[in-house]
């Protein structure tokens, strides 16, 4: 049987089509009511948004599912776990503050904000999954510990990922510092040639696994855990990941946590993957760059996979946007095209959607109820 995914697009000509009018239909329309319980906690898993970047999903449309929740007697609460790497966002009291200064701020969102793995990312709890590459993975205790979850994502590219929506936000969102390294330890950078000695990954590298040697970043593997921010950070675009089989492990490995975030939850959750603002990093660099494609629209389902599956396809639809990172690839720009293949060639964000199907996570055959 195929999975439903509910959508709406962007168009409005009243009132009652705003987004935020969307946002409140797509909940009712998708049944999301049968997950909240009257007096118990629903985790609404967002992403704050690093200081700097605003392509995030704006609060006013996380305070439509916040009022849907209330409204069926459940209690919600805002959520994400801290940051591997060094940023606005690595600890629970510079968390906090960035996702106020950002619009989350309780007279905006209507619920507080918790953040789940506590204020230095130690509260966790192992979860059995049995998997190939995990026997369990940890996940922030008050992700684990919610009665029910809605998973709010921002659909957007990734620079190791391929793209990043539900299966990502599950997978990186709902773990601790720990996990988050358990998933990227099997894909550590390199430097390339012309190293400019800006000294940027050297400021923002959580284990200070980067020091300058002849004039040029040197990355220390034994330090080094693989978490990608140096990749991000370089703003000349010298230190790439080391592709090869390991980035197949590393999709797998963020799989599985996505896979053992959903096991916490299984009938008690739900996602929205919010198809706008699709820019080719994520939110947890401090920029946003142009929109590859026009906006799309708003999505609802019970299935991780199938959302995903559903946004991936809508994306590459699209003409991509000759102003937009997308116009400086060689491919990409027509209708069909592969947008994210295109910008991050060597990624394989697909794996995402086929091992999370073989893992149970979901499936990729879909019906789109418009």
């Amino acid at each position: 049987m195929k999975s439903k995914v509910y959508f709406y697009n962007m168009r409005a000509g009243k009132a009652t089509e705003s987004i935020s009018k969307k946002v409140s239909m797509l909940f009712n329309k998708a049944r999301f009511k049968d997950i909240i319980a009257e007096d118990k906690l629903t985790a609404i898993k967002i992403h704050f948004g690093e200081k700097g970047n605003n392509a995030f999903i704006n609060p006013i449309y996380v305070r439509q599912v916040v009022d849907m929740i209330k409204k069926h007697g459940g209690k919600p609460f805002l959520t994400d776990s801290n940051t591997l790497y060094k940023g606005s966002r690595s600890n629970g009291v510079d968390h906090m503050i960035t996702a106020i200064e950002n619009g989350f701020a309780y007279a905006v969102v209507n619920a507080p904000i918790i953040i789940s793995d506590g204020i230095y990312s130690k509260d966790s709890v192992d979860v059995p999954i049995h998997k190939k590459h995990f026997e369990k993975v940890k996940i922030s205790s008050n992700i684990y510990r919610a009665d029910s979850m809605v998973v709010m994502s921002h659909f957007k590219g990734h620079e190791t990922a391929g793209f990043g929506g539900a299966i990502k936000n599950l997978a990186m969102g709902c773990a601790p510092a720990a996990g988050k390294q358990q998933q990227h330890s099997t894909s550590k950078p390199v430097v390339g040639k012309d190293c400019r000695a800006c000294q940027m990954c050297l400021k923002n590298c959580p284990t200070d696994a980067i020091t300058m040697v002849d004039g040029t970043a040197y990355i220390h593997a034994e330090k080094c855990i693989g978490c990608g921010e140096c990749v991000s950070m370089c703003t000349y675009n010298i230190i790439r990941p080391k592709w090869g089989t390991e980035m197949d492990a590393f999709i797998e490995r963020m799989t599985e946590y996505a896979y053992g975030a959903w096991k916490t939850k299984e009938e008690n959750i739900a996602f929205i993957n919010f198809v706008m603002n699709v820019t080719p990093l994520c939110d947890c660099v401090p920029w946003s760059d142009a929109p590859i494609v026009p906006d799309i629209g708003i999505l609802a389902s019970f299935d991780p996979v199938a959302i995903d599956q559903a946004s991936y396809d809508l994306v590459n639809q699209q003409v991509g946007n000759p102003h937009s990172k997308i116009g400086d690839c060689e491919q990409g720009m027509k209708s069909g095209e592969d947008k994210f293949k295109a910008m991050h060639p060597k990624t394989k964000g697909e794996l995402q959607l086929s091992y999370g199907e073989e893992l149970g996570l979901g499936s990729r055959d879909y019906e789109l109820i418009i």
